[in-house]
């Protein structure tokens, strides 16, 4: 998939160094090379080498032996960069995985003192007991690490009143490029002079740096260059070339010319800006040089940060509606009037998007009609009363100025979907069909908020007149940056000349502006061309300087902000060159194919979430904290592998199964990914692929065929259950078929449960029995998925029977398994010839008045999820509409609620606590709403949701002996620590293997929805 480069001795490293390395030429360090050649931008090169050090003595080693070889150290965190910062031919040093310990917290003094690997919203609840946090707050803020948001200078949501990372940075602890290890702070005059003389530095570079750069910003040429070269002083967001300009009021400060910056006029009336030490002129602090540098200076190992008391804590978001992208702009000007927190724009394209994504659906809610754009407002109070006349009095004066045609007010917990949705934004466009695609190229200018409306305006009639492109907007209006995107094919020659004529023109419209071509997203490989037309041939040179005195060898991740190569080179994919979709079992013509699904993953990162930021996607990642487990790396493997113009080895087979591996098939991504990424419908396609060439392993036909076998089990359960009631026994049985020794396994019921409705129906036939509901005779068909059917028959049975007294009549119609077990070990045309097999059967019964419901999520789902894409053309309209009419039991009976024909009149008073673990599929392709609304029935049951994502059991995945170790890990992340501290609550789960896992994990029995109504019956 790429072409092999000749390879330094990194062996000469393994003897001492403690962390991972990778760089030969197997399958495993193929493929990890292969997942750090991208980030989240449009370039692509594969590194020599990827590193994960475990100590600051790692990374010393690394720095040496790159200079011994001349090579680039790469410096990368979460990898979101979107100018590609993070690419590039040298060693990738990821930082992520063993540099994340938040290491002292003072809170009296407010500051932390933190490694580069922690994240943003992991630290903030790691203060939030201390009544502090850290301000600065990306849109990535659920991954973005401290190292990457000091390189780009991140900023936020809030940055009108939280500022800037480089305003919050108070000292770094930093590797210089002779090795040596400095702390950059804050400096008087005196200690300043002091470096300059040599007095407390650690090394002859360290004061070389104090004296060169007294030499050059003392001089009244440099300081009116830098005056007059960088964006105006109203311009809040500004990451063009190195902040020379945070450093140069330090020695302008005794210089009759010195400048005075004005306060903006759009900040006069809003609350006053929350920053640390980055405002201080009087003092100098190299930490705000290194902020916005993008790791080319230096190699960032600690860093301390000023922190901010939590905001007020009542909240109100305005989402006020326009009918043009102009009107939003100038009632974001009011909104800054009214001294808001966050002004965030969110355009028509990518709310139209929002229709079709699984999680966003649930998050627009607040939409009304189809509005060009929407601006989010917000305002914090002490009081629930004052934060809402803060937010009506700004309504009120939109309305007075006739601006917007909606504006509904979102309060507290509520404002947390329009901002997800918000927050989703920019991956959201990745769904578009098609090789036009989002192209992060001038999405990050930022003006004069006051010249936003004229400037939008003039970039919108410049890129249709220039470039025939039609832009879609977002974000921080608030802060005069709004993120510009444009559609464009980057795997044409025509699409790439397009890509750079726009930057160049973009570039002359800042300048004209005054205003900056970074504002947070930085230069890197991507607008570095541009940095001496838009500073100057003398900001230029200078930063050229800064780069050479720090970095003489050009080690630190080198061709970023200066010297960069050329735009439009080392993009993703070749120019003019047509690859052909993948044949498939799958229909994936909705997304374009397999290798355009895979394409969709923008790089954003959303899977590398943490079990403190909660969700469920990714649970591997949660556990192992590896790049190779994100969603991301299986789907850019797997884009590398489908994008491949020779035909694939079995070295890229092997490649491509390593990073598969840890996949749990859990769904999340589908719902959780904003670009609904379904790595278990690819993962599923690949395995079958894969078979194909290579054959069928035993244990996944065993797991494939676990009804035929349990239906030979079940004609002597007694034995079955013998075996695996003896632990000698079932040790050795779990190893002949690769199983782990100390997992259990679910028992065989003494009956099946369709042989129990048989005799069931036939005693109950004809008899007087009334039922405790209406005396309704609805019908209703129930699927008798394979899991049920043998394993979990009383849940089958205490389903039916409550369905029965509640007045329904239940049938099983004639149908067969559900093929999930195929679908998990990708023997995907087994699946098919089951779909296929089904919808036949099913499709003249299950309609709107007879609908089909299921008790085991992962089963019943596959009617809604795979069915339609799995069956041939001529029965993809009848899985369709029987996908329409197929429920889970607790969605069903929600709706039977909300209908009331169930009412909970029919159940216990008693007083009970519930506890409920959801399926990982039923999150994603569901909701939890209808479970929790249902088991909240009987009047006195107090239900709560357990804040888990994948038990870790996954169907056969828990089982495996390979596998074991990591599920018990995902399960321990929240889900088996809830279960241990609710005591005497019932634990309620409606996945047959997140029942087992939690009797594993635990030894607590969880129950099924359907099994507690039933219990909970008067």
């Amino acid at each position: 998939m790429f072409r092999h480069t000749p390879i330094p001795p990194f062996s000469s490293l393994l003897p001492s160094f403690e962390g991972d390395l990778y760089f030969d030429e197997s399958p495993e360090h193929t493929a990890q090379r292969i997942l750090y050649a991208t980030d989240a931008s449009v370039y692509q090169e594969m590194p020599i080498a990827v590193a994960l050090p475990k100590s600051v003595a790692d990374i010393k080693q690394l720095l040496r032996f790159a200079q011994q070889h001349k090579l680039g150290l790469i410096p990368r965190a979460a990898g979101t960069s979107l100018a590609g910062q993070v690419v590039g031919s040298g060693i990738v040093v990821d930082i992520s995985k063993y540099f994340g310990q938040i290491l002292d917290v003072n809170a009296a003094e407010r500051w932390v003192r933190v490694q580069p690997g922690v994240i943003r919203d992991d630290l903030n609840a790691h203060l939030k007991p201390y009544g502090v946090m850290f301000g600065p707050e990306t849109s990535t803020a659920s991954r973005a690490m401290i190292g990457g948001m000091i390189g780009n200078n991140s900023c936020g949501l809030h940055s009108i009143v939280w500022g800037t990372t480089r305003d919050h940075l108070l000292e770094v602890r930093a590797l210089l490029s002779d090795g040596a290890e400095v702390t950059f702070g804050s400096l008087t005059r005196d200690q300043f002079e002091a470096k300059c003389r040599g007095e407390n530095v650690v090394s002859p570079l360290e004061q070389r740096l104090y004296v060169q750069f007294r030499d050059w910003l003392i001089d009244e040429t440099v300081q009116r260059h830098i005056r007059d070269g960088y964006p105006k002083p109203t311009v809040s967001r500004r990451n063009t070339g190195y902040a020379l300009d945070a450093l140069v009021d330090f020695f302008e400060l005794s210089s009759p010319t010195r400048r005075t910056a004005p306060t903006p006029p759009a900040t006069a009336n809003r609350p006053k800006r929350e920053r640390g030490n980055g405002d201080v002129t009087e003092t100098f602090n190299f930490s705000h040089l290194i902020a916005g540098s993008e790791g080319t200076l230096c190699f960032i190992i600690e860093a301390k940060l000023n922190l901010l008391p939590l905001p007020p804590k009542e909240t109100a978001l305005v989402c006020a509606h326009f009918d043009t992208i102009r009107q939003s702009l100038e009632a974001n000007l009011v909104a800054l009037a009214h001294q808001c927190y966050a002004s965030e724009l969110v355009d028509d394209y990518i709310l139209q998007l929002t229709k079709t994504n699984i999680e966003q659906m649930k998050n627009r809610t607040f939409v009304e009609g189809d509005p060009k754009a929407i601006l989010m407002v917000e305002f914090f109070d002490d009081t629930a009363a004052g934060v809402q006349q803060k937010a009506e009095q700004f309504v009120a004066d939109l309305r007075t100025k006739a601006l917007g045609y909606a504006y509904p007010i979102l309060f507290d917990e509520e404002t947390k979907k329009p901002w997800a949705l918000r927050k989703a934004g920019l991956s959201i466009m990745y769904n578009i069909p098609g090789d036009e695609k989002p192209a992060n190229v001038i999405e990050d200018t930022a003006v004069d908020v006051h010249d936003l409306p004229d400037y939008i305006d003039e970039l919108d009639q410049m890129a249709w007149e220039n470039h025939g492109l039609k832009l879609e907007y977002s974000a921080h209006a608030g802060a005069g940056e709004i993120h510009v995107l444009p559609l464009i094919n980057l795997k044409s020659s025509e699409g790439r000349a397009k890509f750079r004529a726009l930057l160049m023109d973009t570039a002359q419209l800042v300048k004209r502006y005054g205003g900056s071509l970074s504002g947070e997203h930085g230069d890197g490989r991507l607008r570095g061309e541009c940095i001496a037309f838009m500073l100057g041939p003398e900001n230029y040179q200078l930063c050229k300087d800064v780069k050479a005195l720090w970095d003489p060898q050009n080690t630190f991740n080198p061709g970023k902000v200066v010297d960069t190569p050329p735009m439009n080179e080392s993009l993703r994919s070749e120019a003019d060159v047509v690859i052909p979709q993948p044949k498939t079992v799958f229909d994936f013509s909705n997304d374009g194919g397999l290798l355009e699904l895979a394409e969709k993953c923008s790089g954003s990162g959303d899977c590398r979430k943490t079990a403190i930021s909660g969700g469920t996607m990714c649970p591997s990642y949660m556990a192992t904290r590896r790049e190779r487990d994100t969603t991301r790396a299986r789907a850019n493997i797997l884009r590398h592998f489908y994008s491949s113009t020779q035909k694939p080895t079995d070295h890229d087979y092997e490649a491509v199964k390593d990073v598969l591996d840890l996949c749990l098939s859990c769904k999340a991504c589908k719902a959780e990914c904003p670009s609904s990424v379904d790595m278990t419908r690819m993962k599923a396609e690949f395995t079958q692929q894969t078979y194909r060439e290579n054959g069928v392993p035993m244990r996944a036909k065993l797991v494939g065929n676990f009804t035929r076998l349990m239906s030979l089990a079940s004609l002597v359960p007694w034995a079955y259950n013998a075996i695996y009631d003896t632990p000698a026994l079932r040790k050795l049985a779990n190893r002949t078929v690769g199983f782990h020794p100390d997992r259990t396994m679910p028992e065989l019921a003494g009956t099946t449960l369709r042989k129990w409705y048989s005799t069931h129906r036939s005693a109950n036939r004809g008899t007087d029995a009334k039922p405790v509901g209406s005396q309704q005779t609805r019908t209703v068909y129930l699927f008798c998925d394979e899991f049920t059917n043998y394993n979990d028959v009383e849940v089958g049975q205490k389903a039916i029977q409550l369905l029965e007294r509640l007045g329904y009549t239940v049938i099983i119609p004639e149908h067969v398994e559900s093929g999930r077990t195929y679908l998990s070990k990708g023997l995907v045309e087994e699946a098919r010839t089951i779909a296929i097999r089904n919808v036949t059967l099913l499709n003249d019964i299950v309609t709107d008045q007879t609908p089909l419901i299921g008790l085991e999520p992962s089963a019943i789902l596959t009617f809604r999820d795979e069915y339609p894409d799995l069956v041939p053309p001529e029965l993809k309209a009848d899985a369709q509409r029987i996908a329409q009419h197929v429920f889970l039991f607790e969605e069903w009976f929600a709706q039977e609620i909300e209908r009331k024909q169930i009412d909970s009149a029919f159940f216990t008073t008693e007083a009970r606590q519930v506890r409920i673990h959801g399926h990982c599929h039923q999150k994603a392709l569901s909701s939890m709403v209808p479970v929790k609304k249902a088991l909240a029935l009987p009047k006195n049951y107090q239900v709560q949701l357990i804040p888990s994502g994948c038990c870790g059991m996954a169907g056969s995945f828990g089982y495996e002996t390979e596998h074991y170790e990591l599920s018990m890990q995902i399960g321990e992340l929240v889900l088996f620590p809830a279960v241990r501290q609710a005591e005497g609550a019932i634990i309620a789960a409606a996945g047959t293997s997140c029942r087992h896992q939690i009797k594993d994990g635990t030894g607590r029995k969880a129950q099924h929805p359907a099994e507690i109504l039933f219990d909970a019956l008067r």
